[in-house]
């Protein structure tokens, strides 16, 4: 049995190699499951397929592999020709192309983001992105306000959506600094505005444990430990404001350091 497609047959049309399938179409809605009806499927969708593969190219310049374009584009091919109902009275493409360009923009919706962003938060960029282009025609950058009366959205939610403007690509930490030259020869990357953890922090514990313990001490060790820890003086210096020798001074740190050691661990045990 020959299926009813007609190729050469073309039709005013704005994709020039569409084929004339509305014959095919209601013979596969007449067919049961089973060989035939898979045949003149496969037929239907290969005769729609340069449409989808059109569909994906439009789409190629926007960071994701035309391969996989083509591959989302085909699968809602399939989608649509599975679902269409020639009764209903309207042309197969008709039906088609939104199909098929809605799933190619939610393959970029759900795969193309280098921070992952919960959909909620991308449908907000997108509706705060088009009222920012409408607004911005109108001079300067709208604020907040014009932006939430212009989407209908709360302040809040636009501020979200604003964020998340920033979310769909992202710059490497060895990215150059506006005008610090060729980064990292040149000049500051990136990663040099970023802060890093303090030292210091790794010491609050440890010094909030001993304070208590250091007021125990004798007047002269505390004042040797203060002048050697906290003014970074060397052990000569302190023993001539002490008339000790350098060694004396030493052994008297080392005795009163592990003497705090040992009374702290008695604290926290």
């Amino acid at each position: 049995m020959s299926t009813p497609l007609s190729p050469t047959v073309r039709r005013a049309h704005p994709h020039d190699d569409a084929p004339d399938t509305a014959a095919a179409f209601r013979l596969l809605a007449s067919l049961p499951t089973g060989t035939e009806r898979s045949r003149v499927r496969e037929e239907v969708t290969r005769a729609w397929l340069p449409m989808a593969h059109r569909i994906a190219a439009k789409y190629r310049s926007k960071g994701e592999p035309l391969d996989d374009l083509r591959q989302v584009a085909a699968l809602a091919l399939v989608k649509a020709v599975d679902r269409y109902d020639p009764d209903r009275g309207c042309a197969f493409e008709s039906f088609a192309v939104p199909t098929i360009t809605g799933e190619v923009r939610r393959h970029f919706r759900d795969h193309s983001w280098t921070l992952r962003v919960p959909r909620r938060v991308q449908e907000l960029r997108n509706r705060v992105r088009t009222a920012r282009q409408e607004l911005g025609g109108e001079g300067g950058e709208p604020a907040v306000a014009a932006l939430a009366e212009r989407t209908g959205l709360a302040e809040d939610e636009v501020r979200e959506g604003l964020l998340a403007l920033h979310a769909h690509s992202t710059l490497s930490l060895d990215a150059p600094v506006n005008g610090t030259g060729d980064a990292p020869d040149g000049g500051s990357v990136l990663a040099d505005t970023y802060g890093e953890p303090d030292p210091g922090l790794d010491t609050v514990v440890d010094r909030e444990a001993v304070r208590p313990l250091l007021s125990r001490l004798p007047e002269r060790e505390r004042r040797m430990l203060y002048l050697r820890y906290f003014r970074d003086q060397t052990q000569d210096r302190i023993a001539a404001e002490f008339g000790l020798s350098q060694v004396h001074v030493s052994r008297i740190l080392s005795t009163t350091c592990a003497k705090l050691r040992r009374d702290a661990l008695r604290e926290v045990s």
